[in-house]
């Protein structure tokens, strides 16, 4: 059996840093009221001309670097964003310029906070058919441009970055102790619709539009789906979560995270952890912490490495696989 094994990640974080001190001097917040209830301290911002498209290069070619290829190497780039340089052409374009490739297929997936675990199914499934070799996978955006920074409830949840990987066929024995991508699973409930999204875009507002969210609702179906996603992806394996040796989690919300992992029973020092320096970066945060992770020697070879996310729409899924 095909697989896509990881070969190397990178990440890229704004220079500009937002401390929950900083933003209580612009809106009536604390940084104890922001810790409390998210776990969240500090947050990075893109700066002015600097977009999308910017911060998803620097991380793409830290994740070339790192997995030892160049982007002769590449013959897919799949970016998940939700906050596009434009309405059109993909970001993914601009990125595949960026790097010098003038071969191969780039576009967006947009599902949001879940768009990195969609677009990595999107490879796996590109490189399982033989339809490409080596992928670039991306998550970026820059959040900072669609907050309002007057709504306290949603502006301190939010950061910009981006984080990459890349994928590479291997042949796998068709068993779960196979290294690389076992399974990924997507699930979307439409129903959900406004209670985590953007109010304006091209057709409806002709304008980017700010964000908008039911806290409580998005908390406890996030809690709720992730938790499932796992379960699901580990009962297709034939697996159960004594196996795991890491989460990579979708990072909004320390207590969804802890919340999540109970429900699991796993440990809390099982769950990659990296919003509170962070924040909400959407798509961005689980390559994100896959890099950090793997930077600082927390992911080994060997290891089950469940990632796991749910975003508007709603959006949700998981992806298992073996590092």
């Amino acid at each position: 059996m095909r697989r896509s094994i990881v070969l190397g990640c990178g990440a890229y974080l704004p220079k500009q840093v937002v401390s929950n001190e900083d933003l209580s001097r612009r809106i009536e917040t604390s940084d104890e009221w922001i810790r409390q209830r998210t776990g969240i301290r500090q947050r990075h911002v893109a700066a002015e001309g600097e977009f999308t498209s910017h911060l998803a290069l620097n991380a793409s070619r830290n994740a070339l670097q790192d997995a030892g290829c160049t982007a002769d190497d590449i013959d897919v780039i799949v970016l998940a964003t939700a906050t596009p340089d434009n309405t059109f052409p993909a970001t993914a374009a601009r990125v595949q310029a960026g790097l010098g490739m003038t071969r191969g297929a780039a576009f967006d997936v947009q599902a949001v906070c879940s768009g990195f675990v969609y677009a990595m199914s999107i490879a796996d499934n590109m490189i399982r058919l033989g339809q490409a070799n080596t992928a670039l996978v991306i998550g970026a955006e820059t959040f900072s441009r669609i907050l309002d920074w007057q709504d306290r409830a949603t502006c301190v949840l939010f950061g910009d970055g981006a984080g990459a990987v890349v994928l590479q066929g291997a042949e796998g024995i068709g068993e779960s102790s196979d290294r690389g991508i076992l399974s990924t699973h997507l699930f979307s409930d439409g129903t959900g619709y406004e209670m985590l999204y953007v109010d304006g875009g091209p057709s409806t507002t002709g304008t980017s539009g700010h964000l908008r969210m039911q806290g409580r609702e998005v908390f406890r179906h996030a809690v709720t789906r992730m938790a499932e996603a796992i379960e699901i992806s580990l009962e297709a394996n034939g697996l159960s979560t004594s196996d795991v040796d890491w989460v990579v989690p979708h990072q909004a919300n320390i207590r969804i995270m802890d919340s999540m992992a109970k429900k699991l029973g796993l440990k809390p020092e099982q769950i990659v952890v990296t919003v509170d320096r962070q924040a909400n970066t959407s798509a961005a945060t689980i390559p994100l912490a896959l890099a950090e992770a793997n930077a600082d020697g927390r992911l080994q070879p060997g290891q089950l490495v469940s990632l796991t996310a749910m975003g508007g729409g709603f959006t949700w899924g998981s992806v298992l696989l073996r590092w």
